[in-house]
Formats: structure tokens, sequence, C-alpha cells
């Protein structure tokens, strides 16, 4: 049996950084936690958004927040409404996940979320992944959706090949299977490979469907 490392935790370090990251001091755990809760809560208010990562970013006395999508229009707002009242909504959860003895230092933080565009969203492991799992909730077959969203990401002279699973009871099937598809190079046992991973779910009447997507970048070199 072989040894499965997620591809970018097997990067770290190297070529990749951590989501999370920044300052917390003595308050490790409230920190954590709420770090898990804002990206639980985002991932579901802005799930039509096609939110491809979120990062946070701890300071001393600042929360940094970084969406990157490739709608930002939608998370914006009209002169950026959207940001202030997602603000407000993060603020909320953050007091009420806090005790009433800690919301007052946890109120001096100043919370700050930037927007990020991701131009070419077919560049991206993560909003191909939530592109597949869409298409199969609206009852297209698997083996289409494989074929026609490899051959749309391998337009793109950025990346150099693709993997695209999926699992589960394909097309409502009795026995639950894994099908894959590939094209191009995909290196998975080099580290100075650039591979963008993602892992998304399809829930459909007849159950889950998980979908996996790899894209090789070609390599880095530091």
């Amino acid at each position: 049996m072989t040894h499965k490392v997620h591809p970018k935790a097997f990067r770290i370090k190297g070529m990749e950084d951590f989501n999370i990251r920044g300052f917390y001091g003595e308050k490790m755990p409230q920190y954590l936690e709420e770090d898990f809760l804002i990206k639980d809560f985002l991932k579901t208010k802005l799930k039509e958004a096609s939110v491809a990562n979120i990062e946070i970013e701890h300071s001393a006395n600042k929360l940094n927040i970084i969406i990157e999508t490739a709608r930002p229009g939608l998370i914006i707002g009209r002169g950026g409404e959207g940001v202030e009242i997602l603000k407000k909504m993060v603020e909320s959860k953050i007091a009420k996940n806090t005790k009433k003895s800690v919301v007052a230092k946890t109120s001096a933080r100043q919370i700050k979320i930037d927007i990020k565009e991701i131009k070419n969203p077919w560049s991206s492991a993560s909003l191909v992944a939530q592109m597949s799992a869409q298409q199969i909730e609206k009852r297209i077959p698997f083996r289409q959706v494989l074929k026609r969203n490899i051959e749309r990401v391998m337009q793109n002279k950025e990346a150099k090949g693709i993997r695209m699973e999926v699992s589960g009871r394909l097309n409502g099937i009795e026995i639950a299977r894994r099908e894959w598809l590939t094209q191009g190079r995909m290196p998975r046992q080099t580290i100075r490979a650039d591979i963008d991973y993602a892992q998304d779910e399809a829930h459909c009447t007849y159950g889950a469907i998980g979908v996996k997507v790899w894209i090789y970048k070609g390599d880095k070199f530091n």
C-alpha cells in the first residue's frame, strides 16, 4: 500500500506556506478555534461566489482575512457595502464564540478583509473541483464532466498536466467505485513540482460524490 500525502502539506517550508499564519501568543487555542470558525462561516456564506482560498493572518492587534475569488464583485457589492456587512458578521461570530470576559480584549483587534481576484478560474484546482461538483449535482454524466473540464484546463499555457478523480455511487449505481482521467505530466513524487490540489463533494439524491483535482504548473526553483 502506498502512503498518500496532501500535495501542499508535502511542500510546506519548501515551496508553500500555511493558510493560517501569524502571531498567536498565549491565546493559541482561542484564536485557532476562531480561525476554523471564520473559515467554515465564509465557505458557507460565499458558496456562490467561487471562492478558491481563504487565508488568515494574525498580528498583535490585527486580523487580516484574504479571500481569493473569481467573482470579487459579488462579495464587494456596491461601493464596498458587501465587505462591510461581511466584516460585521465575522465580528459577531467571533463575539458569540468568546466568553464575556474575553470580548473586551478581542474587540480591540482590527479586522480587515482583502479580496483578491482570480482572473483565470480554470487555473485554480479549487474552482475546477467546485465547478465539477456542481455539474455532477445537475445530473451531468461524470465522464462528460471529467473530459470537458480537463480540456478546458489544458487550454491554458500555465497547465502542464491535470488529473481528475471522482469516487462514490457514480451515476447512482449501487456499488461505489473510483474513476479518474489524466492528461499531460503529473510528477507527484517531485517536491519542486508546482502542483495545485483541491477536493470537493457533490451532494446528490443517491449520496455524496467526491471530486479531486491535481493541476501541474511546472517546476519551481527557489
